[in-house]
């Protein structure tokens, strides 16, 4: 079995040491779905949520989560992002998030990625629920990842 990297000679937790490894260009896509009733779909939509621009606040959110991803993932690296993006599509059931992040860095991005897309869709959620207490949130997963010593990686 491979030796766990985040764990010492003695079975503890720790952070794996990055110093020797190459600064290099890194980018990953997340993706999420929260599946809504139609009510609350078209209410985001057309900006009906009495809380305010849900995809606005959504896409904020996102990007301050992916900002503090190491604050919130324990043994995660705090990196220098140099980009997030997190984008929607909107249908009559629900929302696809799509986060994107980017750095030139030691280590990868996908927890930024996916904590970027959970936030958002957990930001959906809370501006909504008013709306539909039933939503659900699913489907959380890493699309693609580039650069690094393990390179390139696209989900099947």
């Amino acid at each position: 079995m491979n030796k766990l990297t985040h764990l010492d000679e003695d079975g503890s937790a720790r952070m794996v040491d990055v110093s020797a490894k190459a600064v290099t260009t890194r980018e990953a896509i997340a993706t999420g779905r929260i599946d809504m009733s139609g009510e609350a779909a078209t209410a985001i939509a057309q900006g009906l949520v009495k809380k305010g621009d849900v995809l606005a606040v959504a896409r904020v959110a996102g990007i301050m989560a992916a900002k503090r991803t190491a604050d919130l993932i324990p043994l995660c690296h705090p990196i220098p992002l140099s980009s997030v993006s997190i984008a929607f599509h909107l249908d009559d059931g629900g929302v696809t998030v799509t986060a994107t992040a980017k750095t030139a860095s030691q280590t990868g991005v996908e927890m930024e990625a996916l904590t970027a897309a959970s936030v958002a869709l957990l930001t959906i959620y809370d501006m909504a629920k008013a709306i539909d207490k039933a939503m659900i949130i699913g489907d959380v997963r890493l699309l693609a990842k580039t650069g690094g010593k393990s390179g390139d990686w696209r989900a099947p």
